[in-house]
This record gives structure tokens, sequence and C-alpha cells, in this order.
């Protein structure tokens, strides 16, 4: 069983900064891709962040330069920094990973956060 858990979301005004933590437990062999997705209201789920095992990353035009992703393997968590917060980054965020188990490869995501930007 392995379960993704996420922090950090809440309310901040618009210029603001938050970080979204996400962790992975369980019987892990190996962890792929890690990535942010968020999903506001009526709308579909858009990717805002990905980086690879290797540190590679890729971002959604709309937070290039804003959203920095980053990782820590020791730790299987990924972070996601907000910086400069518009109101339409208002969303629930949530953590998305590609895990190996043994020879198993599957998707798992986590509960998802809350981010509101507001004043």
């Amino acid at each position: 069983q392995v379960q993704l858990v996420e922090s950090g979301g809440g309310l901040v005004q618009p210029g603001g900064s938050l970080r979204l933590s996400c962790t992975a437990s369980g019987r892990i062999s190996s962890i792929n891709t890690m990535g942010w997705y968020r999903q506001a209201p009526g709308k579909q789920r858009e990717l805002v962040a990905v980086i690879a095992s290797g540190g590679s990353t890729d971002y959604v035009d709309s937070v290039k330069d804003r959203f920095t992703i980053s990782r820590d393997n020791t730790k299987n968590t990924a972070y996601l920094q907000m910086n400069s917060l518009k109101p339409e980054d208002t969303a629930v965020y949530y953590c998305n990973a590609i895990i190996r188990i043994l020879f198993k490869t599957n998707t798992y995501w986590g509960q998802g956060t809350q981010v509101t930007v507001s004043s």
C-alpha cells in the first residue's frame, strides 16, 4: 500500500507565497516522476509542474518563473514553492507520483490540498 500525503495549502493574499509538500510512504522500490496538478471549480485538472527522478523539470506556462518544483529522493518527498501567487492560482492541488513496487509500476494520487489566493 502506497500513500501520498500533501501539506502546505491555505489562504494567502495575492503576491504571497506558499510551499506545498508531498511525501510518499509504503513499500516503495523507486519513484519515477513526481508532479503537481490542480483543479479549479468548474475546470479540468491540469498539470502544473513535473520533476523526473534525475531532477529535470517542466512547468505549465502560466506558472513559469513563479513556481519551483523540487524533490528530496532520500525522503520520497516533492515540493512546490509557489511565489507571486495570483487569484487564478486558486485550486485544489494534487500530488501525483509514478511508483514502482518490486516489478509493478503504478500511478498514485494524493488527497489534494486547497490553495486559495484572495485579499
